[in-house]
């Protein structure tokens, strides 16, 4: 972030008691109710007869629930970040857009607030520790926030500080959440979705972990270790707790920035970050599972991506590393058929979709197909194909007797995956991808 937009980013107190985040999502709540009885009587003066669904997933909502998650940060914006990610090409584009804030919220604690997390980890003396201390923060995000410090042996220092009550309030805010998407119909009620939210509250509570995270942090340098293509900062173990993070500040700029350098630039850094997915998957074993832009800065002159946040960073079961390698060895083979049982097995469609759909499925399984075995690299900013699969796919949609939830662990991946491939369609790559999975399914 730059100085003139650290400037004129607000400072708004974190929410951290149970009741007052409790609040928060009452007026939530009460104003998607609204925005739903406004919309509706719009539609129906036109003489339309709308959807639930479709009243609650306006753009007007949808900038209400992105303002609430942005004030109370945490797990419940975290999951609406999650969703900005997942949607990719599923969601209107206005709402996409609106739910993208998320990533970029600007809020952060005001300096008092800060001052007492500070003094609760390291003491009330703790600026001794430091021959300056930037209470001006880098960057915001949705469980803590980012600031530059310099050691008195002249060490410049990156300092992650957690809000207060996040940690306490992800079960209730995971449930909070889950209760919103029940109430605006959004979900049917035959769908179970309650291991998700398990697995989401367990996920969360280890990002929470800062001691956790940094230990993820030397995992991922001694990963590695031996690639020139990438950086990743070293954690200061005396300064870092269970609430603070410390590390090297390693200079960089904002991913997005990216967009604005030559073709061969982009390129080159997203092949990195693509082959580093399918590395992650098919050799490492183990993922950062979360593709928040915010979590990549890169260097023009040196060429090298710089890697933050580990606290999504968690073993790939070896289950799903196999059954992603034949959806992609199937693809490769440009076999529909192999294709079909692979999907099947990952779990990104279930049995009874397949009855009831399996044509529609077969039909976008052709047109991906199509798309993908085009000769020469793969033109990410080339998304033609994106309408037919919408219009193919609404029906499946739409068919809520169909709806399921994947297994946790391919969710996991699969976030992963979409939100590197839409990164890779924001800065419009020309990538080998062929090339890069055939190698990776081939590594043992």
């Amino acid at each position: 972030m730059s100085d003139s937009a650290r400037s004129s980013a607000s400072a708004r107190k974190v929410p951290s008691g149970r009741l007052s985040r409790l609040a928060a999502f009452g007026q939530l709540a009460g104003g998607l109710a609204g925005g739903v009885v406004a919309e509706g009587a719009k539609r129906l003066a036109r003489g339309e007869r709308p959807q639930l669904s479709d009243l609650v997933l306006t753009p007007a909502n949808a900038l209400r629930v992105t303002e609430q998650l942005s004030r109370l940060r945490g797990a419940a914006m975290k999951l609406g970040q999650m969703l900005s990610l997942d949607a990719g090409d599923m969601l209107p584009a206005e709402l996409t857009a609106i739910l993208a804030r998320l990533r970029d919220s600007a809020h952060h604690m005001p300096p008092a607030q800060l001052q007492k997390v500070l003094n609760a980890e390291w003491g009330a003396d703790w600026r001794r520790r430091f021959a300056h201390f930037d209470p001006r923060p880098l960057a915001a995000a949705s469980i803590g926030q980012v600031h530059r410090a310099r050691l008195p042996d002249g060490r410049e220092l990156a300092i992650k500080v957690q809000y207060p009550g996040v940690a306490a309030s992800i079960d209730a805010d995971v449930d909070n959440v889950a209760t919103l998407l029940r109430l605006s119909n959004l979900l049917p009620a035959s769908l179970d979705i309650a291991p998700l939210l398990e697995e989401a509250k367990r996920q969360l509570h280890e990002e929470a972990d800062y001691v956790r995270e940094a230990a993820q942090m030397r995992h991922y340098r001694d990963l590695l270790a031996d690639d020139p293509r990438f950086l990743v900062p070293a954690p200061v173990e005396e300064l870092t707790t269970t609430r603070v993070l410390a590390m090297d500040y390693v200079a960089g700029r904002p991913i997005d920035t990216l967009a604005e350098a030559p073709q061969e630039q982009r390129d080159a850094m997203l092949t990195a970050l693509l082959n580093l997915v399918l590395h992650e998957l098919f050799v490492f074993g183990y993922m950062q599972t979360d593709p928040n832009f915010a979590n990549y800065r890169w260097q023009p002159d040196s060429g090298r991506l710089v890697l933050l946040d580990f606290g999504a960073a968690r073993p790939v079961p070896a289950e799903t590393a196999a059954a992603y390698r034949a959806v992609l060895a199937a693809g490769l083979a440009e076999d529909p058929q192999a294709l079909r049982e692979a999907i099947l097995q990952v779990g990104f469609v279930s049995p009874t979709l397949l009855e009831r759909h399996g044509e529609r499925i077969d039909a976008m399984i052709a047109i991906l197909m199509a798309h993908l075995s085009r000769p020469g690299p793969l033109d990410f900013s080339d998304r033609r194909f994106v309408e037919d699969l919408r219009r193919i796919g609404r029906p499946i949609a739409e068919d809520r007797a169909a709806w399921h939830v994947p297994p946790v662990q391919t969710l996991l991946v699969q976030r992963k995956v979409s939100g590197t491939a839409l990164l890779a369609v924001r800065m419009r790559v020309r990538v080998p991808i062929r090339d890069l999975a055939a190698e990776a399914i081939r590594t043992r």
